[in-house]
């Protein structure tokens, strides 16, 4: 199996210097951002869960999506900035979520935020579970997609990183239908599985700068964590996520899924890790979900589901 690039960088603080200088460290042992050519209109699928502020520590950090919106547009790229959080996919709820996690930031850094609410259906031979699937259509317009996640513990799927964040993929209204078709936590973490190798995206970068621990990935609390995960794979860079929250890659149901997919190895000490050592970084005493939620509940989706899905 080749092995998996992951990168690492320290960061403390979301201040904007600090936060631009560790986005930097993390993405230059993989090359950086020379692959971002003028006029290329990048879509970043960034973590908008629900209308919470940023230092809830449930959404990405407007800090970290400023400072790579400002590196795209150096480029020469249109920048592109969504997701479709749990609940209506409406622009009057869409913006409201827009309006709480900070997003105002990132349209003045000069991204433009997703307006476009429009969804299609897609067909994809490969899967191994999500054959036929809806999705929000502005994803078909980008060159290329960057996903910025959260690290967050989960409470169905046990954490919540970069793999999980293309659920956000997924219309909010319709991502109850696919709790009810894929109940099997096995058969749901192939489906995010699939969503990832469909979309395919560029580059993975998941905010560690302050995770979220105990009831995720809402209701839990911020923890500092102090790191930016960089890697093309979202696998390879949730595989070390989990470990630095002391979870093993089989307590995770995606990470399962990826490696017995072959998509990476089994344990975090076979990636090709660059940064700080990472056994240094280990979070020990990290908060998990105290019980684990079921694939099946209430049809609501503007209810509990609207609250817990990514």
């Amino acid at each position: 199996m080749e092995r998996c690039k992951v990168s690492l960088a320290e960061c403390r603080s979301y201040d904007r210097a600090a936060v631009t200088r560790a986005l930097e460290a993390a993405m230059e042992p993989l090359g950086g951002l020379e692959w971002v050519k003028p006029g290329m209109r990048i879509a970043v699928k960034a973590n908008l869960v629900s209308a919470m502020k940023p230092d809830a520590a449930a959404t990405t950090h407007p800090a970290l999506l400023c400072a790579l919106t400002e590196q795209l547009k150096v480029r020469g790229a249109e920048v592109v900035i969504g997701y479709s959080p749990g609940g209506l996919y409406t622009k009057a709820y869409v913006e409201h979520v827009y309006s709480a996690t900070g997003m105002r930031q990132v349209e003045a850094a000069g991204a433009l935020l997703n307006r476009d609410f429009s969804v299609k259906e897609a067909a994809y031979a490969n899967a191994r579970v999500a054959k036929n699937f809806t999705y929000t259509a502005w994803l078909d317009r980008a060159d290329a997609v960057i996903n910025v996640s959260k690290l967050k513990t989960h409470g169905m799927m046990s954490m919540s990183a970069a793999a999980k964040n293309l659920f956000g993929a997924v219309p909010g209204t319709v991502k109850p239908e696919y709790h009810y078709r894929f109940p099997n936590p096995s058969d749901f973490a192939d489906m995010i599985v699939d969503l990832n190798e469909y979309f395919c995206p560029r580059l993975c970068l998941i905010d560690a700068v302050v995770g979220m621990e105990g009831n995720g990935p809402t209701a839990g609390e911020a923890r500092p964590i102090g790191l930016i995960l960089a890697s093309p794979s979202p696998h390879a860079a949730d595989l070390l996520a989990a470990a630095l929250i002391g979870l093993k890659p089989g307590e995770v149901p995606t990470l399962a899924a990826a490696i017995r997919r072959g998509l990476i190895p089994d344990d975090p000490g076979k990636l090709d890790i660059t940064g700080p050592d990472w056994r240094t970084q280990v979070v020990a005493d990290y908060k998990r979900v105290g019980t684990v939620r079921s694939l099946r509940f209430s049809r609501d989706s503007t209810g509990i589901f609207g609250r817990a899905a990514a």
